[in-house]
Parts: C-alpha cells; sequence; structure tokens
C-alpha cells in the first residue's frame, strides 16, 4: 500500500507555485491508482485536507483535466489525452538519437514503448537499414505479455502488478511461443530481473526476436528494444546486444531527467 505522502513535500517542492503542486501530485496520485481514485484516497496519499483538494478537484474538473465518475469518484479526464499525445511527440524527439545510435551499432530496428493502461503502445523507433527488417507502427498497441518491451516493463512491477495485468488482459498465443500460464510467466519476470534485459523469442511475430531493456530511472516506465528477423539476431548477437541496450536506456534516463 502507498504510503501517504507528507503534507508539506505535497503542499510544495523546491522554487514550485504550491496551488499548481498540489494539482499536479492530485493527478499524479490518480494516475498511479490507476486512473481514478475517491476523495478519501486523495487526501490519504496527498496529505492534504479535504477542503482543500475539494477545491483543487473542482478547478479541474471545470478545465476538463479530472471528471467525476457516478460513482463519485475522480478520474483522471479527457483533456489529458492531448497533452499526452503532444508529450508522446516529444518523447519520441527525445529519444531519437539514442534510437538511431543503437541502429548504428547494432544494424537492428530500434523502439522506444510505454506502458499505456493494460497494453504496450509504441512510441519512438529508427529503422534498420537492412531491406529486410522489423516495423513496427509508432502508436500501435500490443498486449504485454508477448512483447519484449512488455516484458521488460512489467518486470519493472511487483509480482502481485504484473500478474493482476496480465490477467486483464487474459494470455492469448500470438504465436506458439508465446507464454500463456501465468506461473510460466512469472518465472520468466524474475530472469528478467536478473538478466536485466527481456527477449522476444518469436512470441509476437512468427521469426522475429527482440532484446529489450526496461529504462530504469526514466520520469515514467518506458522500454527500449532492438530486433530484427531470427537469422541476424542471433544468440550471439543478443549476448553482444544487450549490454548495448542497457547502456543506450541508461543514456537515455539520464537525458529524459536532464529535459525534466
Amino acid at each position: 500500500m502507498d504510503q501517504p505522502r507528507p503534507a508539506a513535500e505535497t503542499a510544495r517542492r523546491p522554487g514550485g507555485v504550491q496551488s499548481l503542486d498540489r494539482a499536479f501530485s492530485l493527478l499524479e496520485i490518480m494516475a498511479e491508482a490507476g486512473g481514478e481514485a475517491s476523495l478519501s484516497q486523495l487526501a490519504d496519499s496527498s496529505g492534504l485536507p479535504l477542503p482543500t483538494i475539494h477545491r483543487i478537484i473542482r478547478t479541474l474538473v471545470g478545465n476538463g483535466y479530472v471528471r467525476q465518475l457516478p460513482s463519485r469518484r475522480y478520474a483522471l479526464g479527457p483533456r489529458l489525452i492531448g497533452l499526452g499525445d503532444k508529450a508522446a511527440q516529444m518523447l519520441g524527439t527525445w529519444a531519437h538519437p539514442h534510437l538511431a545510435q543503437l541502429v548504428d551499432d547494432l544494424g537492428e530496428t530500434a523502439n522506444l514503448a510505454m506502458l499505456d493502461g493494460d497494453k504496450v503502445i509504441y512510441v519512438a523507433q529508427a529503422p534498420s537499414p537492412h531491406a529486410m527488417r522489423m516495423f513496427t507502427e509508432v502508436g500501435r498497441r500490443v498486449l504485454p505479455h508477448s512483447a519484449g518491451v512488455g516484458k521488460a516493463l512489467l518486470s519493472q512491477l511487483s509480482d502481485e502488478e504484473a500478474l493482476a495485468t496480465v490477467r486483464r488482459t487474459g494470455m492469448p498465443a500470438a504465436t506458439e511461443r508465446t507464454i500463456t500460464d501465468p506461473d510460466a510467466f512469472l518465472t520468466e519476470l524474475h530472469r528478467i530481473r536478473e538478466a536485466g534485459y527481456a527477449i522476444d523469442d518469436g512470441e509476437q511475430e512468427v521469426g522475429v526476436r527482440c532484446v529489450a531493456v526496461p529504462v530504469k530511472g526514466a520520469p515514467s516506465g518506458m522500454a527500449v528494444s532492438i530486433s530484427g528477423p531470427e537469422a541476424r539476431v542471433s544468440w550471439k548477437f543478443v549476448d553482444r546486444a544487450a549490454p548495448i541496450v542497457r547502456s543506450a536506456a541508461t543514456l537515455l534516463a539520464t537525458d529524459l531527467n536532464n529535459q525534466s
């Protein structure tokens, strides 16, 4: 269970405007809670008094950034979608030099992906120069259990959160290699955490192998991957690529935090 944030921490960040700090904190709490929360949850997590939360929430609702549900809980509002789309575009711009460097180093297509609810969304890509290459449309959403980036992202959650995610989405077989058993998937997550990278061994698409690494320390959860046909992305290639992709993920996290 999340620990309540100290009221002073929620109320003011260094150099911040108190009311804005509080509004952003409430939005972040809602996001961390899965997109919606009750007033009591917001109060417990923020440490703010209920009258203050009421005032802020009314303003956010009035501007479309929060909406009230029939259950009287509050959820992230539709006006955030446009901001999120624009932020994703900017993220792609910031990430592209790192993805392009991966392509230069390894010769295969590089992707950046994030969790979007219970699915994975691809937000940026640098294509391989090979005539036969992997292409995943930016904006495409896939189930996380069968994708290298999805497994890398879920490995950053607790076992309970990761299993709850794949149980909500189901674990359909995209190929005959897709992991469809929750216990086997949990074992795979433990391997990923120990190794520091995930592998999609033809689990999303037949004949495609992918190496994916979580971008640890980034402002939000994301993963970087390199993927290509099995004929080129051999297991020897995987051993060589894994530390290079890990290094790219570290550099990207540093760059994004500097942008923040």
